[in-house]
């Protein structure tokens, strides 16, 4: 898997951006079988930051019902990378 496999998209909401405010840790959608050593790598390629840690967590499918039909929801994987002071993904910003 190359580093844009790994890391399929950042994800922005309220949460996401009091941590890169506050924390300075961005929260990205990541492959579901890329691991935090891949994801730690990933990052760091692509965006030219040193990466202190890496927290993940999975949300898997649910159950849905849309009037008689049933379906199930996508799993996805998202990853927590917190930065090294100083640095920060500008296109984020």
């Amino acid at each position: 898997m190359t580093a844009y496999d790994i890391i399929k998209k950042p994800v922005v909401t309220e949460k996401s951006d009091m941590l890169k405010r506050e924390y300075n840790k961005y929260t990205f959608e990541v492959n579901l079988k890329a691991n935090k050593i891949e994801i730690k790598k990933a990052v760091e390629e692509i965006f030219k930051v040193k990466v202190l840690s890496v927290a993940t967590s999975t949300k898997k499918p649910v159950t849905k019902r849309h009037g008689m039909k049933l379906y199930k929801t996508s799993p996805v994987k998202k990853a927590i990378v917190k930065l090294a002071e100083g640095n920060s993904i500008e296109a984020l910003k």
